[in-house]
């Protein structure tokens, strides 16, 4: 799942405190406004704490994320009118990738399906949920039931050794495969619990009652294998993991198909259209975008920042939407739209870094792959 940061404009907003708000100042979090919240950025370092990850596990506290559940009758029908997703594939326990566009095509969010009995629950960014619910609301018919889930928290696990200290307290976890989930106990308490993240490494993501977080965090901190991680590292891990970060990569200004996300269109959906922004969106597939995202290798080792411009020669193409040194592979990387000629992997192009031209190479992501677990 995605989000992206809106420091500028909190200023004037009150930012509201997560279930585990003292949980994380105990444990000396410096904490930063973030899609409404105060939230916690790092403990000792973002590079520790992204490095602890990749070797071990992270616990992070997500619950700023909005948790929905859809109920009521024609479901499917009412959910496939407003989203680009195959329901009909859908099994209960399975969870999938879905994207919330507007009439134009532009992407409002991006968004986690699962199929519950007798329900559909969705993961939507913090700092759009509202706009989100409010489009769901208007878009849906009126007995389509949707309930806020605010009484959840919401933390993910994260990290090869992830699996290790979860199934010590909640046996049979570890059959879960990546995007499956399945109601648990944890400490005595119900759970959900996804074996799913936005890291690019294993782990789970565990929906549960926010008057318990303190108390499962606690455990789950307690295994040897398990630190508190901050937003900073979660950033770092998903740039490698060549993940969109809401409100950079993506949005109402993107398409999917620029933003390489045609997997978030499941294909029954392109041939029988029928869901907002399908014109463009077939559209683009038949004839390509006017630019790419795309990941680029820098030479050196300054960060090239959102925002940053790529050049090819004096022509500027394209512009970095998301960028950083990478800790995993000591060099900075990037994320940026580019014009579509100039998108093909080992393309030779430059980026402008306080005032210096830094040459960088066009490369596939994932930077660092994936470690989901699909199974034995």
């Amino acid at each position: 799942m995605t989000d992206h940061d809106t420091d500028d404009q909190l200023e004037d907003i009150a930012l509201e405190a997560l279930p585990l708000d003292a949980w994380h100042r105990a444990r000396g979090a410096r904490m930063v406004p973030f899609a409404g919240y105060e939230m916690p950025i790092q403990y000792e370092g973002i590079v520790a704490e992204h490095n602890w990850t990749r070797e071990s596990a992270g616990l992070f506290d997500v619950s700023h994320m909005g948790q929905l559940l859809l109920s009521g009758p024609d479901l499917d029908a009412a959910v496939e009118a407003v989203l680009p997703i195959d329901l009909s594939t859908l099994k209960v326990g399975q969870q999938r990738y879905s994207l919330l566009l507007d009439e134009e095509g532009g992407v409002l969010d991006d968004l986690m399906v699962s199929r519950w009995p007798e329900a559909l629950y969705l993961v939507v960014n913090g700092a759009t949920k509202w706009d989100d619910i409010g489009t769901l609301r208007e878009a849906l018919p009126d007995d389509i039931t949707l309930n806020h889930l605010d009484e959840q928290a919401l933390i993910a696990l994260q990290g090869p050794k992830a699996v290790d200290a979860l199934a010590r307290h909640v046996p049979g976890v570890e059959a879960l495969t990546f995007m499956k989930f399945s109601p648990f106990k944890l400490a005595g308490h119900d759970v959900t619990i996804a074996r799913a993240g936005y890291t690019g490494e294993d782990g789970f993501e565990i929906s549960l009652p926010a008057a318990a977080a303190a108390e499962i965090a606690d455990l789950l901190c307690g295994e040897p294998e398990v630190k508190p991680i901050g937003l900073g590292a979660r950033d770092s891990l998903r740039l490698e993991a060549g993940l969109p970060l809401y409100g950079h990569d993506l949005s109402p200004e993107t398409s999917p198909i620029e933003a390489g996300l045609l997997f978030g269109i499941n294909k029954r959906r392109r041939t029988e259209g029928g869901f907002p922004g399908a014109e463009r969106i077939n559209r683009e597939i038949a004839e390509g975008t006017a630019r790419k995202w795309v990941g680029l290798c820098l030479e050196g080792r300054l960060p090239a920042r959102e925002g940053a411009e790529v050049f090819a020669g004096d022509q500027k193409i394209g512009t970095v939407t998301s960028g950083g040194f990478s800790p995993t592979l000591g060099a900075p990387i990037a994320m940026a739209y580019v014009a579509s000629e100039y998108a093909a992997n080992g393309t030779a192009l430059e980026v402008e870094v306080r005032g210096k031209r830094l040459a960088a190479t066009v490369s596939s992501t994932p930077f660092v792959p994936h470690r989901y677990f699909r199974g034995s």
